[in-house]
Parts: C-alpha cells; sequence; structure tokens
C-alpha cells in the first residue's frame, strides 16, 4: 500500500509538473482544449446549427452566448489523475497502457458531454450552470475516473494469475 501511496503521489507531481510547463501547455494543452471546443461544436452543430467554435470558444450565433473551455475544463487534470493511478497499480505494461488508452478516451467522453451540458445550461439558467460547473461536474468527473480506475482493476485481476506458493515442507 505505502509502494501504491508513493508511486501515485511521485507520478502526480510529476505529471502535473510537466503539464504546467510553458512548451507543454503551448504544444499540448492549449491545442488539445482548442480541439475540445471544435469537436463540442460539432457535436452540437447535428442538434443546433447556430454553434460555432473558435479556439477554445464556444458559442452560439443566435443568442451570442458563448463559453471558455479553460485549464481544469479540459479534462487533462482528470486523466492525470487516472494515470497516476494505474501507473502505480501493480500489473504488466501491457495492461496498463492499455488502462491509460481506454481511460483517457473514456474520461474525454464523458468531459465532451459536461461542455455540452454546461454550455446549454448556461443558456437557461446561469445560476444552474454555476452550481453545475463548480459543483456537480466536477464531483462526475472525479467519479468517472475512480469507476474507470476501479473497472481496470478489475479487469486486471481477471488477466494476472494468482501468485504461486509454496507447499509447507514436510517434517
Amino acid at each position: 500500500m505505502i509502494r501504491f501511496f508513493c508511486i501515485f503521489i511521485g507520478t502526480l507531481a510529476l505529471l502535473f509538473g510537466i503539464e504546467m510547463l510553458s512548451p507543454v501547455q503551448q504544444s499540448v494543452v492549449h491545442p488539445w482544449t482548442g480541439f475540445l471546443a471544435y469537436a463540442s461544436a460539432h457535436i452540437m452543430q447535428l442538434f443546433d446549427g447556430s454553434i460555432i467554435s473558435h479556439d477554445r470558444i464556444l458559442q452560439s450565433s443566435a443568442s451570442g452566448f458563448g463559453v471558455s473551455i479553460e485549464a481544469g475544463c479540459n479534462g487533462v487534470e482528470a486523466a492525470i489523475i487516472l494515470i497516476a493511478g494505474m501507473l502505480a497499480f501493480p500489473s504488466s505494461l501491457k495492461l496498463k497502457l492499455a488502462g491509460i488508452a481506454i481511460g483517457i478516451v473514456a474520461v474525454q467522453g464523458v468531459n465532451l458531454l459536461r461542455i455540452i451540458s454546461l454550455f446549454y445550461l448556461g443558456q437557461w439558467n446561469y445560476q444552474a450552470f454555476e452550481f453545475a460547473h463548480l459543483y456537480l461536474w466536477q464531483a462526475l468527473i472525479m467519479l468517472d475516473v475512480l469507476v474507470i480506475w476501479l473497472l481496470w482493476i478489475r479487469a486486471v485481476a481477471r488477466e494476472t494469475p494468482p501468485p504461486e506458493t509454496e507447499a509447507p515442507l514436510a517434517a
């Protein structure tokens, strides 16, 4: 348990430190955030043709309402927590990499739902938007990370053979 905790905390510190570096922000995080706005707009355009995106901004050309997807709202931090949990848990590199890949896709899928729902909530009622943005979706994204991690642990347990035990010595 101590080994898991130390690897988890160390990985979190390392990955969050890397994420905060200016070159990483400019070449990875900001483009990713812009892609999330673009992807959200394209999904929303299936139902609402007035939605446009520019960089990290989602906006309704009909109402003028818009939101900016900022740090903490792009799912990067949630993905880092998931990655740290998977890297800290004892399993094969193959299972870790598969879990990380599938987990990131799952976290970002839920994050797209979050962005879209918050956009429409903001158009409807700003107080509901604030509550959902600051409390409800924060908890739901972390719950998503926890559920993905627990499902991955369950899959790892099925794939990992139990340790062999030594037979007791006969007297």
